[in-house]
């Protein structure tokens, strides 16, 4: 019969005692501490360890101790939990070594009901000042990815970088033509908003020809761009950060650079460049889309002629207009790329480092567009477009 499974002897009751000494806490194991035995109350130890004056150092001593399994982890966590909270220093060298090497793992775990309660209950200030020192001290890899990828983008100018095209082929139906009916979908309703909010004012001054030029500059010049920036930064970004978080933790990442490829231009290049590639086609669709969006409110619930609709359009719509759209669109490819591709390959090891780097991928790619479009619209004015 297995020492896990015979009835203890009572030479073999599990038992706990506590002194003092110097100042220390010392707990004292003896007998079997396996699921076999009774259950020992900690109770008397953590009121010890909550006691005034507080132990200043939380020892243990197992030279008694017999046969143990998890029942002996259970309580020493309680105990470790109790010394931490209290402020009580640990020293597990008393333990055996196997206990000892489970703790200290149990330790790296994150407490998810503590930290969020903690986090919780800071002040608003002391919450954003981490978020901008944590944003500060994560700049310098930022700026190392960056440079790692436009080292990729220089040597594939050159005829050097090393990728599968058959990968980027696959990439760009992946994130063109398969994108297309969401893109389609929201660009179309965009266009029915722009056009219904629109009238509803044109329509008080008998101007709703207008309603043509509205949604035709709106469109073509930025909304356009920034609608399919957003369902890419939520599609295919989120889809990035998600593939390459997964690399990330099953550590096919590290094969490639023990293999001497670079991450940046097996992985992160071709995404990018299949996203830069198909974001100003997407652009133009989304425009057209828009367009028919407001063409069907002006002639089915504003009765213009259709033929007219068009012609205003047309007329109304600078070409300047058009390239600015597409000057949107490639920044957007690139930085929903730069994101989604950032948060992969630095999420943690966990699929709760996937979960997260996807969300901050998403995140930071809406962020992006909002502040690139802000920038772009100001150098268009300094430039009188």
């Amino acid at each position: 019969m297995s020492d896990r499974t015979r009835k203890p002897r009572d030479g073999d009751i599990a038992q706990c005692r506590t002194s003092l000494a110097g100042g220390d806490l010392l707990v004292a194991f003896t007998g079997a501490w396996n699921l076999g035995a009774a259950t020992v109350d900690p109770g008397e130890v953590l009121r010890k360890l909550q006691a005034a004056p507080v132990p200043a150092r939380l020892r243990f001593d197992t030279t008694g101790l017999g046969v143990w399994d998890s029942r002996l982890l259970v309580f020493c966590r309680s105990l470790t939990a109790a010394a931490r909270k209290n402020g009580v220093a640990l020293d597990l060298a008393g333990l055996p070594d196997g206990a000892r090497r489970l703790l200290e793992l149990t330790e790296k775990v994150p407490d998810r009901t503590g930290a969020g309660a903690t986090k919780s209950h800071e002040p608003f200030l002391a919450r954003l000042g981490g978020m901008v020192l944590s944003a500060w001290q994560g700049l310098p890899d930022l700026l190392e990815f960056v440079g790692d990828v436009v080292l990729a983008c220089l040597n594939l100018v050159k005829g050097k970088a090393v990728f599968q095209p058959s990968g980027l082929l696959l990439l760009i139906g992946q994130v063109g033509v398969d994108a297309l009916p969401i893109v389609s979908l929201i660009s179309l309703l965009v266009g029915l908003i722009l056009a219904f909010v629109a009238s509803i004012q044109l329509l008080q001054f008998g101007a709703q020809i207008y309603v043509a030029t509205i949604v035709g500059i709106a469109m073509v010049r930025v909304m356009g761009a920034i609608m399919t920036g957003i369902i890419m930064a939520g599609r295919t970004g989120a889809a990035f950060a998600a593939e390459l978080g997964t690399m990330q933790v099953n550590e096919e990442i590290d094969a490639l650079r023990t293999f001497g490829f670079s991450p940046a231009e097996f992985l992160v290049m071709p995404r990018m460049l299949a996203l830069v590639v198909m974001m100003p086609l997407l652009c133009v669709y989304a425009d057209l889309m828009g367009v028919l969006g407001g063409f069907v409110v002006g002639v089915f619930m504003l009765h213009i002629n259709p033929e007219l609709y068009l012609t205003q359009t047309f007329n109304s719509v600078p070409l300047v207009n058009f390239w600015i759209g597409l000057v949107h669109s490639v920044v957007f490819g690139v930085l929903v790329a730069l994101a989604g591709c950032y948060r992969g390959m630095r999420c943690g090891r966990s699929a709760m480092g996937v979960g997260q780097a996807t969300t901050s991928a998403v995140v930071t790619g809406i962020l992006s567009i909002v502040l690139a479009t802000a920038v772009i619209t100001w150098l268009c004015n300094i430039l009188g477009f």
